[in-house]
């Protein structure tokens, strides 16, 4: 019977080839979300310099450019197994941020997108999945740190959604009653603004 790995005698590429691959991929995907987190933090923190203290407002702008795509098929879990199959979340809107525990951008959004949340709560549903490959391991004790009153702690520990949308952390995204994407956001935004309201109207129409 023929062995199977390195002692087959099978050159070291070959049988080192499938192992490389997904360490590359993984490897990947962290710096890819990585990087677009780092950018919004250098870009938040210059805008909070030249405004010398004033509220933010806008670090992302609004991208309609793929609206009308239908929401991923992509399944998410909670802490508890519980799963979540996004391409049957429909029937009213879907606010879909994307954010991860290490992303200080993404942390400074959180209570705002809490605050939606509930000030929306009769028409707005906000779904928060966290990209941390570490899982419930560094969410849990995030959400156990902090009083957040709607937001639930979903999880996508593989990153589907971060390669799905190809963009840095934090992502935003506005999907319609029918599952169909409305625009989004790369970037940390004011979600207590007026124009935060003006934009989140257009897809409750």
């Amino acid at each position: 019977m023929m062995a199977l790995g390195p002692s087959a005698n099978l050159p070291p590429h070959i049988w080192l080839e499938p192992f490389v691959s997904r360490v590359s991929l993984t490897l990947f995907a962290f710096l890819f979300l990585l990087s677009g987190c780092d950018r919004a933090a250098t870009d938040a923190a210059q805008e909070q310099g030249a405004l010398a203290g004033e509220k933010t407002s806008l670090a992302g702008e609004v991208d309609r450019s793929n609206a009308g795509d239908l929401m991923p098929a992509v399944t998410v879990t909670d802490p508890d197994g519980r799963e979540l199959n996004l391409a049957a979340v429909q029937g009213q809107p879907v606010l879909m941020n994307l954010w991860a525990t290490w992303c200080a951008p993404c942390i400074k959004e959180m209570p705002l997108l809490d605050e939606l949340a509930v000030e929306r709560a009769d028409g707005l549903r906000v779904l928060t999945v966290s990209q941390d490959m570490q899982g419930a391991e560094k969410v849990v004790p995030f959400f156990a740190e902090r009083d957040f009153e709607m937001l639930e702690p979903w999880l996508d520990p593989d990153n589907t959604l971060g390669f799905h949308f190809q963009a840095g952390l934090p992502m935003t995204v506005l999907y319609d009653a029918s599952g169909r994407e409305v625009w989004r956001i790369a970037g940390d935004y004011d979600w207590t603004s007026a124009e935060a309201a003006g934009f989140i109207d257009e897809g409750l129409d």
